[in-house]
């Protein structure tokens, strides 16, 4: 769906917060080092928060937050982020943070008296982002359709996702109660949006980085001295490389060959399968964003609604393919649009509807009420999901059988009588690629975390199995100067590269403001000149980068004023201003509500932000956080292995 017809951040956010209570953490994951931790005989409990002070944590209430919940918070943070698989136990403590930070935030909120009762329930899910799906045009949709609602959308039963919108609730009174507080001055509002606003263009002086880098060439006995003062650095520069034999299997592989699925297995899975194939309410729409009472008339007489939306809409999102937007749902747009484009049918074109994005003319072009997919419809994807199932499971079988096999006869006698291939690689590092296998990166992290000798292991390889054994290693090394050459003079340029730049660019600033002169101070240095496009304050320069970060002293310049020497760390900059547009009066008044909102709004999330860390340093230090050491040790090996 085009995004300026989603809704606000905000509400997207608390739609998913309150799906279950571990969504709602991603929200305030902020790592606070160093929180206490202690040793529990069970691995369930991750960690335990307690109320604040000595006497709360023995007397005051407790929450404990599970070594599941935490586990899929962070795969929750893995898939919304598209995160490789391997990241994942780097996220484990971002996770564990966040949980344990919701917590004590709750705790708060209820030691303030902010709870949230049944009325306050019903006020936010009439008034709130549920609203429109709970009591369109005020009237409720009754207790049936609320059961469904909530099991459709958030697979919850009533009492827990009421208790979850209560929580956040409960958060977000804190919030304002914490942030209610924060002002802005008018000229702060003058201030931001100047700099927001203000836009440059200006010629700039390059040194680049690569060019100085091939300058920079080490004699032997620079090399040599290099790597006897770096040795510790290079005592295992050549890494642990290990032996493995293995024998990879895949369906064809598996005696009996593939499963056959049955009926009844069919009819089993999809009965218990059926909310995924649930087709909920959906509309075709096209539209027109645009001012259009002058369109409604033309499309009403006859005119092509498509040739007119790629004429006219302001929606760039969907103006080229005639205003389409091809399939929505309940819950995806904004309200008014929503209402208006399901309560019509298939050809019919809608009035003149206003949002907050502008004017739109809708057309449906089809409909399709909600409706659970047939099993006929669905069978062939039933039986290929089965099968698939099946034969993972018979080749993990197969492939536990000839682990047993091997550990008492070795892997060479499995392998030769069960007709199958044994693979016994050279000396390989972690990071190889092994032959035959379509993904090797498991059996090899299982490997180099097992000993030579070992009984055979099993693992996947993507699209089958391998029984695997270490037969030997060489552990990581320090490498001879000869052998290690080639590398040594890339490390001794990156070494030698930041001072030569800051050296160069600092020679080019000098002689820049000495003459007076960007482009003859260039030439003399040996730099390149180039110039901006109008940019603003968050705007991309090439060499440079975002302006905001690398060069945002650039905008206090004056017409003609040469900058001091910018150091981006891939080139060295110096820059002459040649341009210089602000906003006049009349703009910054236009757009001083908006800005102070925004600057508000950032205000308040740093203070907040603020407070809880310092609340949840506060807990800590009163020992109300408890860590469990054997849960996370033990959580970690399992997603390992």
């Amino acid at each position: 769906m085009i995004r300026f017809l989603q809704k606000d951040n905000r509400v997207i956010k608390i739609i998913f917060i309150v799906i279950i209570a571990v969504a709602v953490v991603t929200m305030v994951i902020t790592l606070v080092p160093g929180i206490f931790s202690d040793t529990d005989t069970s691995t369930d409990t991750y960690a335990t928060v307690h109320s604040g002070g000595l006497m709360g944590r023995y007397f005051g209430t407790s929450t404990t937050i599970s070594t599941p919940e935490v586990q899929q918070v962070a795969e929750r943070i893995l898939q919304q982020k598209k995160y490789p698989e391997m990241v994942l136990p780097y996220l484990m403590p971002q996770a564990a943070q966040a949980l344990i930070q919701r917590e004590v935030l709750l705790q708060e909120a209820n030691r303030l008296g902010l709870q949230v009762g049944d009325a306050d329930l019903r006020r936010a899910m009439q008034t709130g982002p549920f609203a429109q799906a709970l009591f369109p045009n005020g009237q409720f949709i009754g207790e049936d359709g609320y059961a469904n609602f909530v099991q459709n959308y958030f697979h919850s039963s009533i009492q827990d996702f009421e208790t979850q919108v209560k929580k956040e609730l409960e958060i977000n009174r804190l919030e304002a109660m914490v942030t209610g507080g924060v002002t802005v001055s008018d000229q702060d509002v003058r201030d931001a949006y100047r700099q927001q606003a203000t836009k440059i263009k200006f010629d700039y002086a390059v040194i680049n980085s690569e060019d100085l880098r091939k300058q920079i060439n080490p004699t032997d006995a620079e090399l040599q001295a290099f790597f006897k003062q770096n040795a510790a650095r290079y005592k295992d520069a050549i890494p642990e490389t290990r032996k493995v034999a293995y024998i990879a299997l895949n369906q064809t592989d598996v005696p009996g060959g593939a499963p056959a699925v049955t009926n009844q297995q069919v009819e089993q899975y999809y009965q218990g399968h059926q909310k995924d194939y649930q087709v909920p309410d959906e509309v075709k729409v096209s539209h027109i964003l645009h001012k259009a009472e002058d369109l409604l008339k033309q499309i009403k007489g006859g005119a092509n609604f498509a040739a007119l939306a790629k004429a006219n809409s302001d929606d760039p999102g969907s103006k080229d393919q005639g205003g389409e937007l091809g399939m929505i749902q309940r819950g995806v747009t904004v309200p008014a649009f929503e209402k208006a484009a399901f309560g019509m049918q298939p050809g019919q074109i809608s009035d003149v509807i206003k949002t907050q994005f502008g004017y739109h003319i809708i057309k449906v072009e089809e409909k399709q009420t909600a409706h659970l997919k047939p099993l006929d419809e669905v069978r062939a994807q039933i039986v290929a999901t089965l099968t698939r199932q099946q034969e993972a499971d018979q080749q993990a079988s197969f492939a536990q059988q000839l682990a047993t096999e091997a550990a008492k006869s070795g892997l060479a006698k499995t392998a030769e009588a069960h007709h199958l291939q044994l693979v016994t690689t050279d000396y390989v590092p972690a990071n190889a690629v092994l032959p035959g296998l379509p993904d090797g990166a498991k059996l090899l992290t299982m490997a180099f975390s097992g000993k030579p000798g070992s009984a055979p292991q099993v693992t996947s390889t993507g699209e089958g199995f391998a029984v695997f054994q270490v037969e030997d290693l060489k552990p990581a090394h320090a490498p001879t100067f000869e052998e290690y050459k080639t590398h040594l003079v890339d490390d001794f340029r990156e070494q030698q590269l930041p001072q030569l730049l800051a050296r160069k660019t600092n020679e080019l600033a000098d002689k820049a403001h000495a003459e007076n002169n960007l482009a003859q101070a260039a030439k003399e240095v040996g730099a390149t000149i180039k110039s901006s496009d109008l940019v603003g304050h968050t705007g991309q320069v090439p060499d440079i980068g975002d302006l905001s970060t690398a060069a945002p002293d650039l905008f206090d310049l004056k017409v003609g004023q040469i900058s001091k020497a910018i150091n981006t760390g891939h080139s060295g900059i110096v820059a002459k201003i040649g341009e210089k547009q602000e906003p006049t009066p009349d703009e910054t008044a236009k757009n001083f509500d908006a800005t102070r909102e925004s600057l508000l709004s950032e205000r308040r999330e740093q203070m907040f932000a603020v407070f809880v860390t310092a609340l949840t340093d506060r807990y800590e230090k009163s020992g109300g956080i408890r860590m469990n050491k054997r849960a996370q040790t033990g959580l970690a090996q399992g997603m390992q292995g």
